[in-house]
């Protein structure tokens, strides 16, 4: 690994050779062709690939760059676990769910932890609301309903609704502690809720419209950190991936992460902490490589110019073009929004 190659490959199974060359078709089942049958998920990603290859992104959300590295539960915790912790390499990220007051009752009911894809999805639109507008506090009546219809193709039925709005309680109502050290001496930490000030609702029939409250205010800590230390994601990309949690959370790291890498110094990262980021739920580290390689195909299909090598051992990541190129992002209010490659 003394030089950069031109192409990442991803390493196999018994570490003697590569798996996957970037000419191959990694989605596609082989070099004899298309399979008689493409999934949705498949079908996804060929498209979305075939788009991002041909065209710059016209749309853009964002995650705050400590989420890029810690991120929320991938599956749902178990109802007794009330806290989340996750620590990846200086960042380090607390959750506590929190309470609400049950309108109806005037009982404080307590919530579960914000989990699964649905979780991320949200809190990007909330995290590009706010950017776009300039403002901490966000349209979410008006914008919801057409992010997800984007992002997950279809129209959401009363289940999928119901589901959403559940994860948007447990994200509205958890507080998180966000913290990034920069030395033994020196770190900082912001604790805050994410949302501020939000309206609670009732369940409603399934047969009846969708209603999500008009407005949420995002807390000025969050929304004053998020502004200086967010990370530009193509918005193509992520409504490909948007099935998989895990998927969202390597394509979010591998964007923040990429591009800081010094030229010609590739950065390696063991299995074993690829484990403790990304494997929630596996114990045994040949099961996590397996599972973690067939999610790195397809989010190598939408950061095509991602680049990483992968063996038995951990994985090589190489200085890489960021997904979203743009210097400057203009935005709804009529300023624009600088991307750095500031660390926070």
């Amino acid at each position: 690994m003394g030089k950069q190659r031109p192409a990442p490959r991803l390493g196999s199974e018994d570490g003697r050779g590569p798996a996957a060359r970037q000419d191959e078709p990694l989605l596609l089942g082989g070099a004899a062709g298309l399979p008689t049958r493409i999934s949705p998920i498949r079908r996804r990603l060929i498209d979305a690939a075939t788009g991002i290859r041909q065209t710059d992104p016209d749309e853009f959300t964002f995650m705050h760059t400590v989420m890029t590295q810690c991120a929320l539960p991938a599956a749902k915790p178990r109802a007794d676990l009330l806290t989340w912790e996750r620590r990846q390499g200086r960042a380090a990220l607390l959750i506590e769910a929190g309470r609400v007051r049950h309108p109806a009752s005037g009982a404080w009911q307590q919530l579960g932890l914000p989990y699964g894809p649905k979780a991320r999805l949200l809190l990007m639109h909330l995290n590009s609301e706010a950017l776009r507008h300039s403002s901490p506090v966000i349209p979410v009546e008006h914008t919801m309903t057409a992010f997800f219809r984007r992002l997950m193709g279809k129209t959401q039925d009363g289940r999928q609704a119901n589901m959403l709005k559940a994860q948007l309680s447990a994200l509205a109502a958890a507080t998180f502690r966000m913290s990034v050290a920069y030395d033994d001496q020196h770190s900082v930490q912001v604790d805050a809720k994410v949302v501020s000030k939000f309206e609670l609702w009732l369940n409603r029939d399934e047969s009846q419209r969708v209603l999500w409250p008009s407005t949420l205010r995002l807390s000025l800590d969050y929304y004053d950190s998020l502004t200086r230390y967010a990370v530009p994601l193509d918005e193509r990309a992520v409504a490909a991936l948007a099935k998989s949690a895990t998927a969202l959370d390597m394509y979010c790291w591998l964007a923040q992460r990429l591009h800081r890498i010094p030229t010609g110094r590739p950065q390696f990262v063991p299995w074993t902490a690829l484990q403790e980021q990304f494997g929630q739920g596996y114990a045994e580290i040949r099961q996590f490589r397996a599972f973690f390689l067939r999610m790195l195909r397809q989010v190598q299909a939408v950061y095509q110019e991602a680049r990483f090598d992968a063996d038995r051992r951990g994985m090589y990541l190489l200085q890489s073009p960021p997904p979203v190129r743009k210097r400057l992002i203009g935005l709804e209010s009529g300023r624009f929004l600088e991307l750095t490659t500031e660390k926070p």
